[in-house]
C-alpha cells in the first residue's frame, strides 16, 4: 500500500516502474531547455561541412538544438534506454576475410520498430495516468539523443562521441518521449573517460581528430551507410570486411566489461545476419535483397549501395576464387557496383588479367568513374 500512494504522489517512480515494465533497460528524466554547448558544437560541426551528405542536419538545426524546438510545450523528456550488447565478441569477425561484418544493431530486428512500439505504449500511459500531452521521438527525428542521455543520467558521451553507460557499456539504443509533465531531472552523468584512448586508437581510418571529436567523412560507419557515392580509394583497404556499419571503437571501452547481452529478443543477431558469405550477398538483385533484409535496418541502405560494400570487401579478401563473383557484377545496371567490381577484380586478378579484361571493358562503359577504376594506378 505504501508503494503505491509512493508511485501516486512521485510520477517519476510510477513511470520508471512502467517503463522498466515495457522492457526498457534504463530510465531517466532530462529538463526540455535548451541544449546550450553541445548545440553549438552542432552549429560548427554543420558550418565545417563535417556532416557530410548527412544534409537533413543542416535542415533540423534550430529544431534539433532544444527539446522545445521540435516541441515548445514540452517541459521535461524521459529519456529511455535498451539494451542491444552481443553475446560474443563483435571484432572477431574481421578475420573471417569470406565473410560481411554487420554492425551489432543491424543484425537483429530495425531498433526503430521495436523502441518506438515501446515509446508508444509508455507514452499512452503517461498520457492516460497524468492527464498530459506527451510526443514520442526516436533518431528519426531531429533530437539531440546523447546529450538528452547525459543531461538524464543514463551515460556520457566518450571520446568516441558515442553514448557510454557504467551499466551497459556502448550498447545502448535511446528513445524519448516528451512531455508537458514538469518532472523532477536526474543528476547529470559525469564523463568517466579518464586518460583511456582505445576507441581512438582502434579506428582503421583515423576518423577521429581529437577526443570527443568526430569527423565523419573518415568513418567505416558514415562511408559504408550514410554515403551516397564512390567510396574513395584511401578509404577501401581499411573498410576490410565491414559491410554495414564498424563497432571498433565501441567494442574496445573499458566498460563495456559491464555490459550484458541483449535481453530483447528482437535485437539478438539472425542467424543469417551475424557473418553472411560474401559470394551470396554479391548476387544479391533488389527484390532478393530486400527478402533477406526484411524487418532489418541494413533495409533503408538500399542493394546498390550494400552490394557497393560487399564488393570492396571481396577486393580485401585476398580470395581469388571470389573473383568470379566481382566479374559477374561488371554488367551491373548501378554505376556504383560496377566501380566496385573493377576495384575488387584490380585486387583478385594477377595484373596481366587485369589489364586484358580492361581493354576489352574500358571501352564499352558508360560511366566515367567506372572508367576510371579500370584506368587508375595502383
Amino acid at each position: 500500500m505504501q508503494a503505491t500512494v509512493q508511485m501516486q504522489a512521485d510520477p517519476r517512480a510510477a513511470i520508471r516502474a512502467q517503463a522498466l515494465a515495457l522492457g526498457f533497460d534504463a530510465v531517466g528524466f532530462a529538463p526540455a531547455g535548451g541544449e546550450g554547448e553541445a548545440a553549438a558544437r552542432l552549429r560548427d560541426f554543420v558550418a565545417a561541412g563535417l556532416h557530410g551528405d548527412m544534409g537533413w542536419l543542416a535542415g533540423t538545426l534550430d529544431r534539433r538544438a532544444s527539446p522545445r524546438g521540435l516541441w515548445p510545450a514540452a517541459r521535461s523528456v524521459v529519456v529511455l534506454a535498451m539494451n542491444y550488447g552481443p553475446a560474443d565478441d563483435p571484432l572477431a569477425i574481421l578475420g573471417a576475410r569470406d565473410r560481411g561484418a554487420i554492425s551489432v544493431y543491424a543484425q537483429g530486428r530495425d531498433y526503430h520498430d521495436v523502441v518506438k512500439s515501446r515509446l508508444k505504449a509508455l507514452a499512452r500511459f503517461i498520457a492516460a495516468r497524468f492527464a498530459t500531452e506527451v510526443k514520442v521521438f526516436v533518431d528519426t527525428a531531429p533530437v539531440m539523443e546523447k546529450p538528452l542521455a547525459q543531461r538524464g543520467g543514463i551515460g556520457w558521451q566518450g571520446k568516441h562521441t558515442n553514448l557510454v553507460s557504467r551499466g551497459f557499456g556502448s550498447w545502448l539504443f535511446l528513445g524519448e518521449v516528451y512531455t508537458a509533465l514538469d518532472l523532477a531531472p536526474d543528476a547529470q552523468e559525469a564523463d568517466h573517460c579518464g586518460a583511456c584512448t582505445r576507441c581512438l586508437d582502434i579506428c582503421p581510418t583515423a576518423a577521429f581528430p581529437a577526443p570527443y571529436r568526430l569527423d565523419p567523412r573518415r568513418c567505416i560507419s558514415y562511408l559504408t551507410i550514410e554515403h551516397k557515392g564512390h567510396i574513395a580509394r584511401a578509404f577501401r583497404v581499411a573498410i576490410a570486411n565491414r559491410i554495414y556499419g564498424c563497432d571498433d571503437c565501441l567494442a574496445v571501452c573499458p566498460w563495456n566489461k559491464f555490459a550484458r547481452a541483449a535481453r530483447e529478443a528482437a535485437l539478438r543477431p539472425r542467424a543469417a545476419l551475424a557473418a553472411p558469405l560474401l559470394a551470396e550477398l554479391a548476387g544479391l538483385d533488389d527484390r532478393a535483397f530486400r527478402a533477406l533484409f526484411s524487418g532489418s535496418a541494413v533495409k533503408r541502405l538500399g542493394r546498390d549501395r550494400f552490394v557497393r560494400n560487399v564488393l570492396i570487401a571481396i577486393g580485401n579478401s585476398g580470395d581469388a576464387g571470389l573473383a568470379a563473383h566481382a566479374e559477374a557484377r561488371l554488367g551491373d545496371a548501378s554505376p556504383l557496383v560496377r566501380a566496385m567490381a573493377v576495384w575488387a577484380l584490380s585486387r583478385l586478378l594477377p595484373a596481366n588479367a587485369f589489364r586484358n579484361l580492361a581493354a576489352i571493358r574500358t571501352a564499352r562503359e558508360p560511366d566515367a568513374d567506372v572508367r576510371a577504376e579500370w584506368t587508375a594506378p595502383d
